[in-house]
């Protein structure tokens, strides 16, 4: 049973502030509407309270109240997310992390940081990369998202290419479940074969099954050099296939970008800059990052990629030729979900496919906006298949937008399925993505993760009615 907005009462409000102070609590409607949305789309709910705690103690003793009173709580990071898994829908507490903000130990000997789950992950990145250590996920909003949102989603983003995900990362979580217990899901070690695996099972639990406060995370050495270029195709779904040649050629760049025309236009008049000449028959293009710690072998990297992208019907290959066009180049890639939102009403599916795939997807993509009247922008992490497909309102109408365009998607995610994909690859399933989910799981999968979620939060106070009802 759920709490409704009206059994938040003034005496849960009070033992709110004797947790964690009165100045953590917040109940005007100014500050509720700050955290009534996220990224995603143009959806608003506004909870009946804001808390904003600083320990893991003091999220245990809210989540113990929550839990009593079966008061509904949603967890916050950032609010970057695209899915609404950190929209307030029924009311509630809307319990922020950002107040739990402190690098704790830069581990050198070990290569592992333990950090609180509210730090920027862009800041843990450049504490760490003072001491020449390395943090590679970097999902786009890294100046802004916080590394326990990461965790909730398994972020990804450029560098998971060569790098992985966030999941490759975590090695052990201070966790608070719904019931208020406080525990570690396993060891700060690299090798862990104890009992089940408990920090994989709530890294990508969308913030369902327990709140992230402290994380201990492995680094890597921090690569010396990287080399970029951007390659222009004349059509995208030859730029879509010559990502699995450049892989099959014994080649694993630290990123491989795909960006739709569309998408890069959209970007560099968002922003202002006109650093990419888009001829008028390029179509699509490819962002290219290899790095390491040998210029020379890097040198011939790129030179034998530019010879397979060439064989794809490619325009003239554009290379960095120093940092700050680096920068700008990915503040591009960087700002194209921005740029979108910013030009339109629109929709984000956030597909996968076996990276071969992807040039059936991204044909089949178009021919089903052509079947049902819809325009897409269309661009990702081309190296691990997974590819971003917006969908523009535009002309649609209020009823084709609300109505028929669904048909479109589940036809879009029934071909990522055909395609041995799914539905989701970094975004989440929250709470907009969740009725596609049969889709891609069968009624045992469903069950079991319904019955995971029953034994974590038993009177389902936390995120309730994310990734299922």
């Amino acid at each position: 049973m759920i709490a409704t907005p009206k059994s938040l009462a003034i005496e849960h409000l009070e033992a709110f502030r004797k947790v964690v102070g009165h100045s953590a609590v917040f109940v005007d409607k100014e500050v509720l509407s700050n955290y009534a949305h996220d990224e995603t789309e143009d959806l608003h709910f506004l909870p009946d309270v804001v808390i904003k705690p600083s320990s893991a103690q003091e999220v245990s003793a809210v989540l113990t109240i929550c839990n009593q009173y079966g008061i509904p709580v949603t967890p916050r990071g950032a609010g970057t997310g695209l899915s609404g898994g950190a929209l307030p829908h029924l009311g509630g507490v809307l319990l922020s992390i950002e107040r739990m903000n402190k690098i704790i130990d830069i581990d050198e000997r070990n290569l592992q940081v333990i950090t609180e789950s509210g730090v920027i992950t862009e800041v843990l990145q450049e504490a760490v990369k003072s001491k020449r250590l390395f943090y590679p996920p970097d999902p786009s909003s890294r100046g802004s998202c916080m590394i326990g949102g990461n965790i909730s989603e398994n972020s990804g983003g450029p560098k998971a290419v060569k790098y992985g995900v966030v999941k490759d990362y975590v090695m052990n979580l201070e966790v608070v479940l719904p019931t208020g217990e406080i525990i570690w899901t396993g060891a700060n070690v690299l090798k862990n074969a104890t009992g089940y695996n408990l920090t994989q099972l709530i890294v990508g639990s969308e913030g369902t099954l327990g709140i992230v406060t402290k994380a201990v995370l492995k680094l890597i050495p921090l690569p010396k050099y990287d080399l970029l270029m951007l390659v222009p195709f004349r059509d995208p779904v030859k730029a879509c296939a010559a990502v699995s040649a450049i892989f099959m050629c014994g080649y694993t760049p630290s990123a491989l970008e795909f960006m739709e025309r569309d998408a890069l236009e959209f970007a560099m008049r968002f922003i202002d800059n006109c650093i990419v000449p888009i001829g008028d028959d390029v179509q699509a293009h490819l962002l290219i990052e290899v790095d390491g710690n040998d210029v020379d072998v890097l040198m011939r990297e790129i030179e034998g990629i530019s010879e397979i992208v060439m064989q794809f019907d490619c325009g003239e290959i554009l290379f960095a030729e120093d940092a700050q066009q680096k920068a700008e180049l990915w503040k591009l890639r960087r700002r194209v979900a921005e740029a979108v939102k910013a030009n339109s009403i629109y929709k984000e599916e956030d597909t996968v496919v076996p990276r071969a795939e992807l040039p059936l997807l991204l044909k089949g993509v178009k021919e089903i906006g052509k079947k049902y009247g819809f325009h897409s922008v269309c661009y990702g992490h081309a190296g691990d298949g997974n590819l971003h497909v917006n969908i523009i309102k535009g002309d649609l109408t209020d009823e084709q937008w609300n109505g028929s365009l669904k048909k479109g998607i589940v036809e879009i995610f029934e071909l990522v399925k055909t395609l041995g994909g799914t539905i989701s690859g970094e975004h989440g399933i929250g709470l907009v993505q969740k009725e596609y989910l049969p889709i891609v799981f069968e009624e045992t999968q469903m069950r079991l993760m319904k019955q995971i979620k029953k034994i974590f939060d038993p009177n389902n106070i936390l995120n309730a009615g994310k990734i299922f009802d």
